[in-house]
């Protein structure tokens, strides 16, 4: 998987500063995440692993992408066919995607809690977090029994144990020393 991201990552920087310099992040964004999602598919990933020439290979791949695909779309799959890269399309993607979400200065935060949250309280809890971190907030809220009560908030590096689970877990360990 490293050897896919140290691929992926110059092609992943080239087509994101074409596309700040476009300013078409967002559509480059769609792009990419849907040619990556043609990438996954089983039966392109065995074509992509036959010995096909690039012509044959790239044209393949953009008559199945269609419209999605823009004319510096198409020749981007072109580039990625040439080296024998579109096998790293969805790791592309991906990074692409980390570079447009630190230009647009968002993060994506993961919440877990023991209930379903209101949306007021969502509203509230992203507000929070957009004062505490300074930047835009696109929550992902899930539940789990297991955490008990509160939640578990997780915004890159940043972790925030509010569960009754962790602080039971704490104190557990504490007593046990």
């Amino acid at each position: 998987m490293s050897e896919l991201t140290t691929v992926a990552r110059p092609y992943a920087k080239a087509a994101f500063d074409f596309a700040v310099e476009s300013q078409a992040v967002s559509n480059w964004n769609d792009m990419l995440f849907f040619a990556s999602e043609v990438a996954k598919n089983s039966d392109i990933v065995t074509f992509l692993s036959g010995s096909h020439s690039p012509d044959a290979t790239s044209d393949l791949f953009i008559k199945v992408c269609g419209e999605q695909l823009n004319e510096n779309g198409q020749n981007f799959v072109k580039v990625l066919a040439e080296n024998g890269r579109l096998i790293a399309l969805p790791a592309v993607a991906e990074m692409f995607a980390e570079l447009k979400a630190e230009y647009e200065n968002e993060i994506e935060v993961e919440i877990t809690s023991a209930i379903e949250m209101t949306s007021a309280q969502e509203t509230a809890l992203s507000s929070s977090l957009e004062k505490r971190l300074a930047r835009k907030i696109k929550l992902n809220c899930s539940v789990d029994n297991s955490v008990v009560g509160g939640m578990l908030i997780k915004a890159g590096d940043t972790v925030i144990d509010a569960t009754i689970r962790g602080k039971l877990d704490r104190l557990s360990h504490v007593l046990q020393s």
